[in-house]
């Protein structure tokens, strides 16, 4: 089966709820579990994960109830690897040692910041060994030569590969450039996390053709939101049904 990451936010919809997704996702067969604490000014997020991510705010999500979130999560022992993943703003004000030693503390796998770069990144890196912790750099398709190269040069176990330059959300096509790039990337021996628009089953198999997991947010969040709007299943059986489509294990699409 292909691998994936899922991508979700605590307190959306609410609190209660967001912890039936997570356990959902877990049950249609997600490799990992991408973990985002939500911040006021994102960088990288497209329509559909902002809504999300101030729906959570406006619930009351702060750092130390994602961090109970997250390990009420890594105490369960079917629970995938999980990673952290938020913007420099948040982390930079938790203190980044803080909160390396925090996700350290909560058996969290890695932490992706997108807005704190390898060659400016705060003390991320230094805090990661220290404590254990894998910190995944992230780098868009189109990268020039040298930013590949500090990914190279990183020894980073995991490396994001964002597939489109922009925000996330809008479909992503597979194209010969882009396999270029995943390849590239794989050559360092880092285990490539694609995402960037991966929302069927068609696109995750051609993303891990070329990567070790495809990365997919907007697309659970999305349907999180459809049903509430339309209330035919809870938002937790509609998250297990696509999650079990996108890895391939043949549970139908609930409607």
């Amino acid at each position: 089966m292909p691998a994936v990451m899922a991508h979700m936010i605590p307190c959306y919809p609410d609190l209660a709820t967001s912890r039936e997704i997570a356990r959902a996702l877990v049950a249609g067969g997600v490799t990992y579990l991408e973990i985002q604490f939500p911040y006021s000014d994102p960088a990288a997020d497209g329509p559909v994960i902002q809504a999300a991510t101030a729906e959570a705010l406006r619930q009351g999500f702060t750092p130390d109830t994602g961090w109970n979130f997250v390990e009420n999560l890594t105490r369960q022992e079917e629970t995938p690897p999980v990673f952290v993943m938020s913007y420099a703003g948040l982390v930079y004000a938790r203190g980044v040692d803080r909160f390396v030693r925090e996700a350290a503390d909560r058996g969290v796998a890695g932490v992706i910041v997108p807005d704190l770069p390898l060659d400016s990144d705060e003390g991320l890196q230094e805090a990661g060994r220290r404590y254990g912790v894998e910190v995944v750099p992230v780098i868009a398709f189109g990268a020039a030569p040298e930013r590949i190269d500090l990914v190279h040069r990183s020894g980073s176990a995991f490396v994001y590969a964002a597939l489109r330059r922009g925000i996330t959300g809008s479909e992503t096509l597979i194209g010969p450039e882009t396999i270029a790039f995943l390849r590239e990337l794989q050559s360092s021996g880092a285990q490539v996390l694609a995402g960037f628009g991966v929302s069927t089953p068609d696109q995750v198999r051609a993303v891990t053709e070329h990567a070790h997991a495809a990365v997919v947010g907007s697309a659970f969040v999305r349907v999180v939101g459809e049903s509430l709007r339309q209330g035919h299943g809870t938002p937790s059986e509609k998250v297990r049904a696509l999650a079990s489509q996108l890895v391939g294990n043949g549970e139908p699409e609930m409607r």
